[in-house]
């Protein structure tokens, strides 16, 4: 499979979250569509919570903790504040169940796209970078 086919799924799915944004008429809309897949995002187990798998340059505690399982991403997530729990499981989302391969294919430039960051106050979007820093280097380790 070529780079070009391997992030073909993660650029649909990119074109979906774009399309879906816009669909929502204001920035409170779109809050509020985060703040619900938050809500909605499976709990992550307790064993998860613990200081390894806190991601750094959050504006509030968030947690991550990625796993390979048949050649595919899963992840368990979970945060303190509900706006960074709803950009998580955005991203968390977007990436699961995509392989090591898709995932270190697909320009995540793209997702700046869909209109995520520009809800986001600049400590929001670290942590949104870092998560994808955590997403790239997991992959990376996986494919290896």
């Amino acid at each position: 499979m070529t780079p070009e086919s391997q992030s073909t799924r993660l650029s649909a799915k990119s074109a979906e979250l774009k399309e879906t944004f816009e669909l929502l008429p204001n920035a409170e809309e779109r809050l509020m569509h985060l703040m619900n897949l938050g809500r909605r995002y499976p709990v992550m187990p307790e064993e998860f919570r613990v200081e390894e798998n806190l991601l750094a340059g959050c504006i509030s505690r968030l947690w991550v903790k990625p796993e390979l399982r048949d050649g595919h991403a899963h992840f368990h997530m979970d945060a303190e504040a509900l706006i960074s729990k709803g950009v998580a499981a955005l991203i968390c989302d977007f990436y699961q169940h995509a392989t090591p391969a898709e995932i270190l294919a697909f320009d995540p430039q793209e997702l700046a796209h869909s209109g995520v960051a520009q809800l986001l106050s600049p400590s929001r979007q670290s942590g949104l970078s870092s998560m994808l820093r955590t997403i790239h280097a997991f992959a990376l380790q996986a494919q290896a």
